[in-house]
């Protein structure tokens, strides 16, 4: 009898005190990118996903192309690359929204990032590498259903990373291998004789936020020039690049100032003068510049346009010097 009674006390506290929700880990990633590493998908896959409070998130990076994990308190304008939140924060921390939560610049696939979403909340995910890379992560209460679980998600990757990657309106297949114009006239006529297109990029909007995609190629990798010349570089890519020349800066990063040899042209281009493939030149990061200024400022902002005058022949290779090892790469020969 003092058994069985023991066993219906056992039986009548599970009722009342039901089982604790165990945590759940979620999975995502950041980036993706062609076979040749040309395309570069700037997004989170996916960028919007349901939790519930008490759950983390891990986000791994599957290309070399860096990306930053980074969740803004609520109103928080969006920091700079340089300053973080300010700085990183450690992997595994807890984001409540009463600070910003920091991963810093990932360049590692080896490497991934988990956040504990300890309180509901709907949370703005940003890339502070990347302008136009954002989601959302909308925290529950635990008593609430979730829309979706995790084959859900991966499912959903896959969509958005197949359509970026695919390029499916053609705009990167035109843009690549166009010949970039003369230019018709201005101060600079009689002096530019050549241009390259620095990458080419397109951005789509979805309901969790802004995804890109970028083809990190120099859309004329081979130009032939006579001494005395002068090659335009000017991106119409969503992301930064460089011309680099020479020696790389040590410990490149999208805030290296431009090298001491480069100076301004009266139409607000930068310039260097380059007599032998010896030389070294660094340009700094060239960008379109940002329909949104607050908070996304890089070095040499507004920097958008760099010529490169050649006084000697040879072949005067160059590179972008953030992106290079996806193969983005160039040459220009000069001839006497």
């Amino acid at each position: 009898m003092q058994r069985r009674l023991m066993r219906l006390v056992l039986l009548s506290a599970a009722i009342v005190f039901p089982q604790a929700v165990h945590a759940q880990s979620w999975q995502a990633t950041a980036g993706a990118q062609s076979p040749d590493k040309g395309l570069q998908a700037l997004a989170f896959l996916p960028n919007e996903i349901w939790i519930h409070a008490g759950d983390s998130i891990t986000w791994t990076f599957p290309t070399p192309e860096p990306h930053s994990v980074t969740i803004l308190k609520p109103g928080q304008v969006r920091p700079t690359y340089q300053t973080g939140c300010p700085g990183t924060t450690l992997d595994g921390s807890a984001f409540d929204g009463s600070a910003c939560v920091n991963s810093g610049r990932i360049v590692t696939t080896e490497t991934t990032y988990t956040v504990a979403f300890p309180s509901p909340g709907n949370y703005t995910l940003v890339c502070l590498v990347h302008a136009n890379m954002t989601g959302v992560v909308h925290v529950l209460d635990p008593a609430a259903p979730l829309p979706h679980d995790q084959d859900f998600y991966d499912r959903q990757a896959a969509v958005e990373q197949r359509d970026l990657l695919s390029d499916r309106d053609g705009g990167l297949g035109r843009k690549f291998g166009e010949t970039a114009p003369h230019d018709p006239g201005g101060a600079n006529a009689n002096a530019l004789n050549h241009k390259i297109v620095v990458g080419a990029g397109e951005i789509v909007s979805t309901p969790g936020g802004l995804q890109s995609v970028s083809l990190m190629r120099f859309m004329q990798p081979s130009v032939t020039i006579h001494a005395g010349e002068t090659v335009e570089w000017f991106s119409s890519d969503v992301s930064g690049h460089t011309i680099t020349f020479g020696q790389e800066p040590p410990n490149v990063s999208p805030s290296t100032p431009p090298s001491a040899n480069v100076f301004s042209d009266p139409d607000g281009a930068i310039h260097a003068v380059i007599s032998s493939p010896a030389d070294s030149v660094h340009s700094g990061r060239i960008a379109p510049a940002p329909q949104e200024r607050t908070g996304l400022a890089q070095a040499s902002p507004g920097v958008t346009r760099f010529r490169v005058t050649f006084t000697r022949a040879g072949t005067y290779r160059f590179i972008c010097a953030l992106h290079d090892e996806l193969g983005m790469t160039g040459e220009v020969i000069v001839l006497p």
